[in-house]
Formats: C-alpha cells, sequence, structure tokens
C-alpha cells in the first residue's frame, strides 16, 4: 500500500509527493527518486516529430535494405555510362603519330584510296640533299610539275617474296599525274622480290598489301610516287628542292621527276635508277643510313647518296649486289 495517511483533526491528508529532482554530481543532470522506467522506442529523438528520428530513419524504417541497395544501384549505374562514353571517344588514332592519313580521310575509288599528305613524322626524315646541293636537271620534262597533292593505294595483294621476316609495303601514287598504278606497283614488286634486294639471304620477306590493309594499318612501310611540287607536301622541311626523293616516317617518297629522267651520272641508264631509288629509300625505312663510296672504281653502296653523284664509285643499284 502506499503511504500511510497522517490525521488530523479536521481530516485526513493526501500522500507526501515525490522528493524534487536533485542533481547528479560530475554530471550537470538532475534525476527523481523512484523507479526507472525503460522508453518503447530508444530511437526516437526529441524533434518533435511523430514517431522521432530523421528522414533517413524513418525512410530505412520503412524499406529496410532496400533504402540501402536503390542509391548504390544508382552510383554502380552512373559509373558504368560514364566508363562507356570516355572508352567510345578516348582512344586516339595512332595514324596521327605515323604520317599516315587516317581512315576517315580516305575516298575509296575502283582501285584505289585517297590519302593525304603526313602532318608528322616518328623520327627524323632522310632525303638526298640541301636545295643548294641539287643536280642540274636532266634533259626535257616529260612528266607532271605538280599533281593534286592527294595519293592513291594501289590496290591489290602479292605473292610473298623470300623467306624470313614479312615486310608488308603499300603502294601509292599521286591523283594527277598521269602514272599507270598497277605498272609501278609491279615495278616495286619486282625491286624488292628480287634475291640482291634487303630480302637477300632469307635476312627477310615482302609482300604488297592493298586498300583495306592501309586504311587498317596493317602495313610496315609505303613507297609512294609524288610530283616535284608536291615533293615538299610528303616530306616537308627535308629540303629535296623538288629533285631528291626521301624517306620521311613510313613513306619511302619516290620523286616522279627521277623516276622519269633519273640522274647525270646514269646516263640515260633509267631502269637501273630506278631499282636503285626503291632500294635507297625502302633502306632508308627500314633503318639503314648514309654510306660513303668506299673507294675509286668500286661498286656505290646502295646507302651512299647516288642522285647526288658517284664520287668515283660505280653505279649500283642493289643492297647485296651478285
Amino acid at each position: 500500500m502506499g503511504p500511510r495517511a497522517r490525521t488530523r483533526s479536521r481530516g485526513t491528508f493526501p500522500p507526501a509527493p515525490d522528493p524534487l529532482p536533485r542533481p547528479v554530481p560530475g554530471t550537470g543532470l538532475r534525476t527523481t527518486a523512484g523507479p526507472l522506467v525503460a522508453r518503447r522506442d530508444p530511437v526516437r529523438r526529441s524533434t518533435g516529430e511523430p514517431g522521432g528520428g530523421g528522414w533517413f530513419t524513418r525512410f530505412a524504417r520503412r524499406w529496410g535494405w532496400r533504402a540501402y541497395a536503390v542509391p548504390m544501384l544508382a552510383v554502380l549505374t552512373v559509373l558504368a555510362l560514364v566508363d562507356v562514353a570516355v572508352s567510345g571517344t578516348g582512344q586516339a588514332d595512332p595514324a596521327s603519330s605515323t604520317g599516315q592519313a587516317p581512315a576517315s580521310q580516305a575516298a575509296a575509288t575502283t582501285t584505289a584510296v585517297a590519302t593525304t599528305a603526313p602532318a608528322t613524322t616518328p623520327a627524323p626524315a632522310e632525303g638526298d640533299a640541301n636545295p643548294t646541293d641539287l643536280a642540274p636537271t636532266v634533259g626535257a620534262a616529260s612528266y607532271v610539275e605538280t599533281g593534286a597533292g592527294t595519293v592513291s593505294v594501289v590496290d591489290g595483294t602479292s605473292a610473298v617474296y623470300g623467306s624470313g621476316p614479312l615486310q608488308r609495303f603499300v603502294v601509292e601514287v599521286e591523283d594527277g599525274i598521269g602514272m599507270d598504278g598497277p605498272a609501278f606497283a609491279a615495278a616495286v614488286e619486282a625491286t624488292l622480290g628480287d634475291p640482291r634486294s634487303w630480302g637477300h639471304d632469307g635476312a627477310m620477306s615482302f609482300q604488297r598489301v592493298g586498300a583495306a590493309e592501309a586504311a587498317a594499318g596493317d602495313y610496315d612501310f609505303k613507297v609512294s610516287l609524288v610530283s616535284p611540287g608536291s615533293m615538299e607536301t610528303y616530306c616537308p622541311g627535308v629540303g629535296t628542292g623538288g629533285y631528291t626523293s626521301c624517306r620521311y616516317g613510313e613513306r619511302a617518297v619516290i620523286n616522279l621527276a627521277r623516276w622519269e629522267t633519273a640522274v647525270p651520272d646514269y646516263a640515260g641508264d633509267v631502269a637501273t635508277y630506278r631499282q636503285y631509288v626503291v632500294n635507297h629509300e625502302v633502306g632508308h625505312a627500314l633503318g639503314n643510313g648514309h654510306q660513303p663510296c668506299p673507294g675509286a672504281g668500286q661498286l656505290a653502296p646502295v646507302m651512299q647518296q647516288q642522285t647526288l653523284g658517284l664520287d668515283g664509285c660505280q653505279k649500283n643499284a642493289w643492297p647485296f649486289p651478285a
């Protein structure tokens, strides 16, 4: 029973009230006497909102594990979309560093694909002269001085010539110079396929490939026939003066004027000079530098600058002459 009632002369007094809250030492809190009562909702906060807690607490209480799964799925979806966007647009075009025109710039024709001049070169270009070193022009011009400025791939694939590591090459001819592309390609094939060329004794083999391989970049070097007026476009800064040929980037660039008329020291032997200029410029593309004449009366090395003179040597078109 409750506290015993005290009596007075005029009646009964109610039970004494509970003591006032007393301070708890060291805490700054007050407590009251009497039993402790557990709260029904320990999460509830004194926010004045029904049910207690913030909006996320109420959202999580209502939806359970879905409250965490839905935001995580949303974040993962956004990350996946960003990854796809970056992968689709961040691929660099490999042609930008080799001098090859991007495939998107190629215009297909019946037997060729037009490409543009190189923008950059991955290694120092190699030519045969500076403008002040040029030999006089040979005979009357029998060629187009300046073509269209674009080149087209001569389509078609050859057999593999020789044995050893395969070198795949593309043949190009400048548009508007009146040259028979397949005939030029056949001459290049015959030169590189000869046992006296760079594939001698199984050192390497050669195969010409066409437009599809050129567009895909599936080749090792190009042999390009270009008019004198376009030489500085395809060999920028080399100083050909429109006279000599050069190697620029992946291209062995053959000057149309030299292809048609040769040079004075070849004395009209155009066929031999054509073999020399192909082997010489492709030799550069394969990593070979210039060599001097070894001595008067000896065969000139194919990497000698025979276009500018023989220096007492005899003309020679082959890396490995018989």
